[in-house]
């Protein structure tokens, strides 16, 4: 009998309170949780898509005319310097040496000859047999003989380079790049055969915008460009399949001539390549870390995005939610995000299940939140 009195009695006041418009106060808890705001001290990565370039890339050409004979070596392979790398037709060069050498030996014979000519007059002066003049024009003869093989054996040094220049060797050590003519292809002293990239260490090349550098150079310290360069700290190479190269770099140089199309300058850093991992020609992205103290991070689930304008719910002291407009920076972190503005230190937000929340709604707390 009392069991029903009060059911009925429930349902008298819910009637009465409908009737009269009043809500019913909802005693529900939320999923949602918070966080007190305050500053800390993160490493912030700042990321740049960046080209890999051998330190030595070196373009072969050839220092003479003819058909490419043999090519001796792959694309990919790993030179040492003065390795052979192309064989150019080396007929022509032969004859060419083979004519010097026989020069020199004719050039001889007839220094032989004036030598005893000479001699001879000279024995004949003496006895009063022929004139001083005899002996001065054999002298000549001689003088002249001996000059014809000093240019004949000159020759035959030309012929043994222009020889030389048909085995196209490398001037470094590195790694051969496209080989994009085959044997038989007739070639001369401006055909690029190959690229032999240096690759014992590279350069990662990079742009760093015009307004980056003003913001550097507008820095409290009285930094100069050196100075910038020194205190960078080293950089990380990721590569296109998102692995990282396991050696740090550093930047080394950077242009003194900002481009007028980009308005970039640019920037390079060294990397050790001691496996040959790192090619010429290759992307990346370089990143450094740098430590920044006092910034105010929040969880990327206390944001909420509504068009151009991102948005979190503080908590008000009438324990409601109450939407503010913020401002974000990246810092290269899944589940964080850094505030720039709109937050202060010590006010309390929604971190979880905020994209739930409904402006100026009833937010409770757990029992352990409110002790």
């Amino acid at each position: 009998m009392q069991t029903k009195f009060y059911v009925s009695l429930l349902i008298t006041c819910s009637l009465i309170f409908a009737s009269c418009n009043i809500d019913i106060p909802k005693e529900t808890h939320t999923s949602s949780e918070t966080i007190t705001v305050n500053k800390q001290s993160i490493v912030y990565p700042v990321k740049y898509s960046a080209t890999i370039v051998g330190q030595n890339d070196v373009i072969i050409t050839p220092r003479t005319s003819g058909q490419l004979e043999k090519i001796c070596v792959t694309p990919g392979q790993s030179v040492r310097r003065g390795q052979v790398l192309f064989v150019i037709d080396q007929k022509q060069a032969q004859i060419q040496l083979n004519n010097a050498q026989a020069n020199v030996q004719a050039a001889k014979a007839q220094m032989n000859s004036a030598q005893l000519e000479y001699e001879s007059n000279r024995e004949l002066c003496s006895k009063g047999i022929v004139s001083d003049y005899m002996v001065k024009s054999a002298l000549n003869a001689l003088n002249t003989a001996k000059a014809n093989v000093a240019q004949a054996e000159a020759a035959v040094n030309a012929a043994r380079i222009e020889l030389g220049y048909c085995s196209v060797t490398s001037p470094v050590s590195g790694i051969v790049g496209e080989l994009p003519f085959k044997v038989g292809t007739q070639v001369n002293e401006a055909t690029e055969l190959t690229t032999v990239s240096g690759n014992s260490d590279v350069t990662v090349r990079f742009a760093l915008s015009e307004s980056e550098l003003l913001e550097e150079f507008n820095s409290d310290e009285d930094l100069s460009t050196d100075d910038i360069i020194a205190s960078t700290p080293s950089a990380k190479l990721f590569l296109k399949d998102g692995s990282e190269y396991p050696y740090k770099g550093k930047v080394k140089n950077a242009s003194g001539v900002m481009d007028n199309m980009t308005g970039t300058i640019l920037v390079e850093a060294s990397f050790p390549n001691p496996k040959g991992m790192l090619f010429s020609g290759q992307q990346g992205t370089i990143v450094f870390d740098f430590d920044i103290d006092d910034v105010i991070v929040i969880p990327q689930s206390a944001i909420v995005r509504m068009q151009d304008k991102t948005i979190v719910y503080k908590v008000g002291k009438d324990s409601c939610a109450h939407s503010v407009i913020i401002t974000t920076a990246d810092i290269g972190q899944k589940d964080n995000i850094a505030v720039t503005s709109g937050l202060k230190i010590g006010e309390k937000i929604i971190s979880s299940g905020a994209a739930n929340i409904q402006e100026k709604q009833k937010v409770l707390f757990s029992k352990e939140e409110e002790e």
